[in-house]
């Protein structure tokens, strides 16, 4: 059983839905800073001499490494306060936010971001077995909710506030709005989050027991290859709505927010279909990915066209998190905080794999062919979700809301 789950459920907090509200804000600091290069990726690579290609290493790199560091610091914090443990990565946080904001080339920034992937894995992994420990057992499901509604949110608005403030002031002003951000975040945790001691550690052994859960299995290969499906293409939104819709950039700003917004809205549906028809839920979020590459094809070069497959594309992103979270738990509902690392590290492998394959084929293919590649991974993705449902109809007939 995971730390999370053996931890003593009588861990007692002042002020518990604050805090979970700052575990939340953690969850989102971290994925924001990770996906803040996404919406300046131009004019990153402009001001540090590279190619946008080369530059997607900004996001691949942090969260290949996110994906090793989220079981890692499961297994090393043994029995150490895990409020000692959060505290200390958003410190690295906002170190990492100030040493990207001063880069001066590219081997720098990577540098930082290196310190990124590392309380990415950290911060995510550590935050998805606490809210059984901040809250009554009544209300873990919600407090569940709003710790990786923080992933969510950032997911879907870290992008469009990363570039409007790239776009207001610059991309270093950026990084440095999310250090600022990320130290208020921790002044947060040091005076509302309560001691969290471990009550035992998590073992190898037990991950490995984990990595045997043939629906665990299945709900992470479907978080890699819809997570990859994603990046492969998001990656490089902003090219595309320059280049293949005919934005200007002064609109970017706005339409990520616009982006942000539906996202945020897809977020909230996914969460409360998710609860009753689990399956059902990943069906339509693999439907949508796979839909709007294609919609991007077929009618993304003019404007209308694109932003309106934008709208979509954050709509159908936005239930991604919460979606897949809920399945996982679903698969393990014992091993929490284990389930929760696995669920970390695949979901960077996919965001890492997704987007240095995705610049690998704009630089030598071009943006459409990308946009045919995310396709074909999120086709993968919806033929799996269909066997993730008949199989649990099958094993459960009596369960079809599963």
């Amino acid at each position: 059983m995971s730390t999370s789950s053996c931890a003593a459920a009588e861990t007692s907090a002042r002020h518990p839905w604050l805090a979970v509200t700052a575990v939340g804000m953690a969850t989102f600091s971290v994925v924001t800073t990770e996906m803040l290069p996404v919406g300046l990726l131009t004019p990153i690579a402009d001001t540090l001499g590279t190619s946008t290609g080369t530059a997607g290493l900004m996001i691949s790199l942090p969260a290949l490494l996110a994906a090793l560091f989220a079981p890692l610091v499961v297994l090393a914090s043994g029995r150490l306060d895990r409020r000692k443990i959060l505290c200390g990565l958003l410190t690295l946080l906002v170190i990492a936010n100030i040493a990207s904001a001063l880069a001066q080339n590219m081997a720098w920034m990577l540098a930082a971001r290196v310190l990124v992937g590392f309380c990415m894995g950290g911060i995510w992994a550590i935050a998805g077995g606490l809210a059984s420990r901040l809250v009554p057992d009544r209300s873990v499901g919600l407090a569940t909710s709003v710790i990786f509604g923080g992933v969510a949110a950032a997911s879907v608005l870290g992008v469009p506030l990363g570039a409007h403030i790239g776009d207001l002031a610059g991309w270093r002003w950026a990084f440095g709005v999310m250090a600022l951000f990320s130290g208020l975040v921790l002044a947060l945790h040091l005076a509302v989050i309560p001691a969290l001691p471990a009550a035992a550690s998590t073992t190898l052994r037990q991950f490995g027991q984990q990595l045997r859960n043939r629906r665990l299995q299945a709900g992470l290969l479907l978080t890699l290859l819809l997570v990859s499906s994603h990046f492969m293409a998001f990656t490089f939104v902003r090219p595309l709505l320059l280049s293949v819709s005919g934005f200007d950039a002064q609109w970017l700003g706005a339409l990520l927010f616009a982006y942000g917004f539906t996202g945020i809205i897809g977020n909230f549906l996914a969460g409360v279909v998710a609860a009753r028809r689990t399956a059902t839920t990943i069906i339509a979020i693999s439907g949508g990915l796979l839909l709007t590459p294609l919609l991007f094809l077929a009618a993304g070069d003019s404007g209308i066209g694109g932003g309106v497959v934008l709208l979509a594309w954050g709509l159908a992103y936005g239930g991604v998190s919460v979606g897949l979270m809920t399945l996982m738990m679903k698969a393990a509902p014992g091993a929490v905080e284990i389930v929760a690392a696995l669920y970390v590290g695949v979901f960077n492998i996919g965001i890492a794999l997704g987007a240095w394959t995705g610049g690998q084929a704009v630089d030598r293919l071009g943006l459409s062919a990308n946009l045919w590649l995310a396709a074909g991974f999120a086709a993968a993705a919806l033929l799996l979700s269909f066997g993730i449902s008949v199989a649990g109809t099958n094993k459960r007939p009596g369960a079809a809301r599963d």
